[in-house]
This record gives C-alpha cells, sequence and structure tokens, in this order.
C-alpha cells in the first residue's frame, strides 16, 4: 500500500516538474501514463449499469470473458484504488455469464469505491491466484484488449 502511494506520490511529482520545466518531456509521459485505460472491450466486458447491492453482495447483470477467470473487487485506500488487495472474488466461466454475484469482505458503506475487474484463471485451477510474480503482476493476470483492462470504478449503491 505504501508502495503505490509513494509511487503514486513520485509519478505525480515528476509529471509537475516537467510541466514547470519541460513542456515536450511533460506531453510525452502524459501519453506514457495515458495508454493503459480502464473499460469494456469487445470481448471481455463488465455491465455496471444496474448493478445492485444487498448488503456485502453486489450483482452485475452480466459480465463477459474470454477463457474462465475471476470478478474481482479491489477496494480504495485513502482515496485511491489498492491493486495489491482485494475484497471479493468470484469465479465465472468462458463466455457470457448472467446476475454475477460477489461478496465482499468488510460489508461496505455507501458510497465506498472499488475498482471491479476480470482476472483470467491462467491455470485453470479455479484458485484465485493473487500471488505477485513481479512488482506489478499476479499469477492470474489482469484481463487487457489491447491497452484498455477491463475494468470500472464503482460506487457501492
Amino acid at each position: 500500500m505504501h508502495r503505490l502511494s509513494l509511487i503514486s506520490a513520485i509519478l505525480m511529482a515528476t509529471t509537475c516538474y516537467a510541466v514547470a520545466i519541460q513542456p515536450a518531456v511533460s506531453e510525452e509521459k502524459s501519453y506514457a501514463q495515458s495508454e493503459i485505460s480502464m473499460g469494456n472491450g469487445e470481448s471481455n466486458w463488465i455491465i455496471t449499469e444496474g448493478m445492485i447491492r444487498d448488503g456485502a453482495s453486489f450483482t452485475f447483470p452480466e459480465v463477459k470473458i474470454k477463457g474462465n477467470g475471476w470478478l474481482v473487487m479491489h477496494p480504495f485506500t485513502d482515496g485511491k484504488p489498492d491493486g495489491k488487495i482485494y475484497v471479493g472474488h468470484t469465479y465465472i466461466l468462458d463466455g457470457i455469464n448472467s446476475d454475477v454475484d460477489i461478496s465482499v469482505e468488510p460489508t461496505p458503506s455507501s458510497g465506498d469505491m472499488f475498482i471491479v475487474m476480470l482476472h483470467r484463471d491462467v491455470d485453470e485451477d479455479r484458485e484465485f491466484d493473487f500471488v505477485f510474480v513481479d512488482e506489478n503482476h499476479v499469477e492470474d493476470r489482469a484481463v487487457f484488449e489491447g491497452s484498455t483492462m477491463i475494468a470500472h470504478v464503482i460506487a457501492a449503491p
């Protein structure tokens, strides 16, 4: 958690320096930072519109994944997304899944923020392998289509 905050602070400081001192460097950094986006793809998606919550359980109307995998929720810590931990996960099968339930711990309050995203079950063992294989990646990797990570920021209703 502290490493993520430190990295964010360094990136912010670097960007501020680049804007003030070197505009061309700032444009290059902005482009590099904007290469990865969040949203839905053509083969993988999470429909968040119409999501409902009952206590600690969220239901998403539709989730599609190419290959078996996981719908995962990461919390926000100190107002920032915290991808180093997760608060809920549920297994989903290849293809379109309807009314996908995922429970989180602890029970959220209305307005609590999360990142909901897809992770591929890389070794097909039906075990969520949230084990870091390097500094930024877990064994059951996040699902991307091009530079779009299949993920959304949501607030608990």
